[in-house]
């Protein structure tokens, strides 16, 4: 992973390539400095209007501990954004394909339900991740005001690979929002938007050892002249 040096900048083009959703996470904190850096950062983001409508709350410490513990023990899943009713054409191969490829680095057999459970339940445990940034849109704004928070995410997540800080963003941490909300005294007025789990990468881990494959550009541009 690079990190940001005086010397050895990292440009937006190397981050892209270099950024993946990190599954598994050494124990060891990332500094409080760094992670100031990166969000100050993130908080150039553009935005509509520039109402910046992203707020965040990150979890570390005895908090992302206490964090894991609720949600092990609380079953309500109560997303604010609906998730999609199901998934066809390309979208479903290529959700397939990242599933697949997910299940073979860490050992689930194909057709084992319990087994791919087990693993999506590791996104309530964050991967074992030192970190989580909760990010949340303010209701009323709608359908832009969760498109400004994807923007923030798409800067986070680069900011943090720049530091040499992985990150996974997770929609599945939003099924926890009526939770998230009582620990956080936020109102109903606020709409979970996602998590982002973040820290130190874990080389060993066998679910960092599969990167995702992205179509082409002639796939999802169209150029008219």
């Amino acid at each position: 992973m690079n990190m940001v040096t005086e010397n050895e900048p990292v440009s937006v083009v190397q981050a892209l390539a270099e950024r993946w959703s990190c599954r598994g996470f050494l124990p060891d904190a990332v500094p409080r400095a760094t992670i100031e850096r990166f969000v100050s950062a993130a908080q150039r983001t553009p935005s509509w209007c520039n109402t910046q409508p992203w707020q965040v709350a990150i979890f570390s410490g005895d908090a992302i501990d206490d964090l894991r513990a609720s949600f092990a023990a609380d079953t309500r899943l109560t997303p604010d954004i609906a998730f999609p009713p199901g998934y066809t054409g390309v979208h479903a191969e290529r959700r397939r394909e990242v599933g697949l490829q997910l299940y073979d680095a860490v050992g689930v057999a194909r057709g084992d339900r319990e087994a791919s459970a087990v693993q999506m339940l590791r996104n309530f445990d964050f991967f074992d991740a030192p970190h989580v940034a909760i990010v949340s849109a303010p209701a009323d704004l709608g359908p832009y005001g969760y498109v400004d928070c994807g923007l923030y995410v798409q800067s986070f997540l680069l900011a943090a690979q720049a530091e040499g800080v992985a990150t996974i963003a997770q929609a599945a941490v939003a099924m926890k929002s009526e939770l998230l909300r009582e620990r956080l005294g936020w109102g109903d007025d606020r709409h979970i938007v996602c998590g982002i789990s973040f820290g130190w990468p874990d080389p060993d881990h066998p679910a960092n050892a599969f990167r995702s494959h992205r179509a082409d550009v002639a796939d999802a541009v169209t150029f008219l002249d």
